[in-house]
């Protein structure tokens, strides 16, 4: 019998009552289910609702459930309309009409909110942890080729050298605003809609703040009309979801080139790399691919969801059985998605020398030349225009910055109306004095600043990110 038929007096059409079902995601509602249900009846025996055997053969029934649950022996009921009703039934066939007072005081509308609460904030916690795990696998990783250095690109295009372990560090630096987002999904989720019923408040006198804490939840809701039909909880959740994923795609879209053998950087290994049907050459790294095209169905789920309550008035509609789906399921590629990147970010083949090499391409020590000449007050934007020209003379002569010519450099600076140019330009140390800081290595050393790509002050970066990991 429906919980709610004694209103109806034909039953429901059986086409219409299967398109409401959700049974895949109601029974991953279901130890939730169960926890609240037993801190409710404590709740209603606390006000005098029920008395304290009731309570007793409630809660024990509700507890063999519950182990029921974990065990895999649950029963069930396909034919029910939600968890909610598969739980009263099973209560009702191991302890009798008893159960019928199992759902007073409450609704299926802060019931359901409240499941889906307690189960947010299992999946956060799992989540935070599966991101700490890639986080050690990228500070991992670049503990163990310290000294590599790579260039560094802005417009996809060679700019600056940078050491290898300060680009993966960038990837944690992201990882941890994606733990704040979710911690701060957790903090907002974890309310109490509890007591809220259906949409004006329990009938009885509940104590619920003594409900919320036997649930661990850190406060109660304020308001039961919001309690009841809110959802922005989690949708909160799923935007931060999209996001990691956003992440996790953009370092899977740098593994994929990486790999390139026109990159040779890194060597996805075989355990985390795939061929092909027809070409006996091919080497993909097929699970870096997946996650970036699963980013795409993540912020599509996040669309959806806003879309789905974007116009709905106050109060519980049933529209939002639909948000879970997008929300579990964006749960659970994400973990998926954090488990294999971190797995392939340990098994990495790295080339040094290979990114050595590359970081000479482009003239991207131009920045420090700069720099350097600006040290002898030479005003900077002057300063770019000597260096943009030597550039210009070593991509047409195709040599290094470093490798021009003395008589180049100091017809460069002569060119300058920049009074400490043309000063430079009658030192006779000068040419090769600045020449000297178009190296990678003093390139990389003159970014000495907090959070830039020296080697001290990446050492540094790297000791505290070990410490706050873990890692020996």
């Amino acid at each position: 019998m429906k919980t709610w038929g004694g209103r109806f007096a034909e039953p429901p059409d059986e086409l219409a009552a299967q398109f409401g079902r959700a049974d895949d995601y109601d029974r991953q509602l279901l130890p939730y289910d169960l926890a609240g249900s037993i801190a409710h009846v404590r709740g209603l025996g606390q006000a005098g609702v029920l008395t304290a055997e009731e309570v007793d053969r409630l809660v024990s029934g509700l507890e063999d459930l519950r182990q029921a649950a974990a065990s895999g022996r649950f029963e069930w009921d396909p034919d029910l309309e939600d968890v909610h009703a598969n739980v009263e039934a099973a209560l009702e066939s191991t302890i009798g009409a008893l159960a019928g007072k199992l759902h007073t005081g409450r609704s299926r509308n802060d019931q359901v909110s409240t499941d889906l609460r307690l189960w947010l904030r299992h999946a956060l916690n799992g989540l935070d942890e599966l991101l700490v795990d890639l986080e050690r696998a990228l500070t991992g990783l670049a503990l163990k080729h310290a000294d590599a250095v790579m260039p560094g690109h802005t417009h996809t295009q060679p700019a600056q050298p940078v050491l290898f372990a300060h680009h993966l560090l960038a990837h944690v630096e992201a990882l941890e605003r994606d733990r704040g987002r979710l911690t701060d999904a957790r903090r907002r989720a974890n309310v109490s809609p509890l007591g809220s019923g259906a949409l004006a408040g329990a009938g009885f006198r509940l104590d619920r703040e003594a409900v919320a804490a036997e649930l661990d939840f850190e406060g109660i809701s304020r308001n039961s009309i919001d309690a009841s039909g809110d959802r922005d909880f989690a949708v909160e959740a799923l935007a931060a979801f999209a996001l990691a994923m956003v992440h996790l795609s953009r370092l899977a879209e740098e593994i994929s080139w990486w790999s390139n053998p026109r990159f040779g950087f890194v060597r996805a290994a075989d355990a985390f790399s795939t061929g092909s049907s027809m070409m006996p050459n091919k080497r993909n790294p097929d699970p870096a691919e997946l996650v970036r095209g699963r980013a795409a169905l993540v912020i599509g789920q996040l669309a959806g969801a806003l879309a789905l309550i974007k116009g709905l008035p106050l109060g519980y509609q049933r529209d939002l059985q639909e948000l879970r789906p997008p929300l579990m399921g964006a749960a659970t590629t994400l973990a998926a998605s954090l488990g294999v990147m971190s797995g392939m970010v340990r098994s990495l083949h790295v080339d040094g020398e290979r990114m050595r090499r590359a970081a000479d391409d482009g003239y991207t020590t131009a920045t420090a030349l700069a720099d350097a000449l600006v040290e002898d007050g030479v005003a900077f934007r002057a300063a770019h225009h000597i260096v943009g020209e030597l550039v210009r003379r070593a991509e047409a002569d195709g040599v290094e910055l470093g490798a021009l010519e003395e008589a180049i450099v100091r017809e460069a600076l002569e060119a300058s109306a920049d009074e400490h140019a043309a000063r430079l330009a009658q030192d006779p140390d000068a040419p090769t004095r600045l020449q000297s800081t178009a190296s990678v290595e003093m390139a990389i050393a003159r970014c000495d600043v907090v959070g830039g790509t020296a080697p001290q002050r990446v050492h540094a970066e790297l000791v505290a990110a070990a410490a706050r990991l873990g890692l020996g």
